[in-house]
């Protein structure tokens, strides 16, 4: 098959690109490298720099594709809070061009990598996509954006849309940015420098991590699954994790007694996060495989820069 992936130089979009390279389809990739960096790309990818509102690129880029991965966004919640026009015109305005682009080419299928941040803080822990979505952050507000929008351009111009609500995906070659990281490499860059790790609020609010090799047999699935137009699935562990417990996890794999620190005065978000898996197992088959601690064990194997 032949396939495009927007945001193909981040985390998850090249470790789904080079995937399908080695499994032998044709795959284009598309990035601005605003955080990406195509030198984690297989040779066999086709890499293109480009914005993914750029229409022109896309016509050419879409010819003779079979099925779109939208990935290209924005992904910190912090910073969405300070630039929220920013995420609107990448995030939304970004799926917004690409659906537009798709319909001129006349590309059947798009994957969009939406996120479990759209439930927000709801009383349920296990999230169901049935659940009445809180969002809170313009991120998470973009993400459910993009989703109206895929699922209802794609309705109007016949393009078939599956919305893949990822949860706390890591694994190597996560993004490590200097603000604002993403909490599991950095616990673990802070664990191995006998650095101190900083858990905000009580510790006790929890989250779906999933590592990223599961997260890229979700999306493969989804990519031929039939039956699955117009829908939205999570895509997690189906595990549920407390910061403490994290903690004491990347302790134990980096067999370090580095400084624990509880700051109340801060927020730890939403207080509990849980994908329900029952619409993956049933439409895509997923069935995750890797625990927690196998999965930063990997981690810490296969990232150099945990060496």
């Amino acid at each position: 098959m032949n396939f495009l992936i927007t945001g193909a130089a981040g985390f998850l979009g090249s470790s789904l690109a080079n995937h399908l390279a080695r499994e032998g389809h044709q795959v284009r990739g598309m990035d601005d490298l605003s955080t990406g960096d195509p030198k984690v790309l297989s040779p066999d990818v086709h890499f293109t720099r480009g914005d993914v509102s750029d229409r022109p690129k896309l016509w050419t880029l879409l010819q003779d594709v079979d099925v779109v991965y939208h990935l290209a966004a924005r992904v910190s919640v912090p910073e969405s809070i300070l630039y929220p026009r920013d995420y609107n015109n990448v995030n939304v305005g970004g799926t917004v061009a690409l659906m537009e682009a798709m319909r001129d080419v006349g590309v059947k299928r798009v994957v969009l990598a939406s996120s479990g941040a759209v439930y927000g803080d709801l009383r349920e822990s296990t999230l169901k996509e049935s659940a009445t979505p809180n969002p809170r952050s313009p991120y998470a507000v973009s993400k459910l954006s993009a989703e109206y929008y895929v699922r209802t351009i794609g309705s109007l111009w016949n393009i078939e849309t599956v919305s893949l609500r990822i949860f706390n995906a890591y694994g190597p070659g996560q993004h490590l940015p200097p603000s604002h990281p993403p909490v599991v490499p950095h616990y673990l860059k802070q664990a191995l420098r006998g650095g101190t790790l900083v858990a905000h609020g009580d510790g006790n609010q929890t989250r779906d991590y999933i590592y990223v090799d599961d997260v890229v047999s979700a999306m493969v699935a989804a990519s031929t699954a039939p039956n699955v137009n117009g829908l939205v699935i999570n895509v997690g562990s189906g595990v549920e994790t407390s910061i403490k417990e994290l903690i004491r996890v990347v302790l134990e794999v980096t067999n370090s007694k580095a400084n624990v620190v509880f700051n109340s005065q801060t927020s730890g978000g939403v207080s509990h996060m849980k994908a329900d898996l029952t619409l993956a197992r049933e439409k895509l088959r997923f069935a995750p495989s890797i625990k927690l601690e196998e999965g930063l064990r990997l981690t810490l194997q296969r990232d150099p820069r945990f060496k």
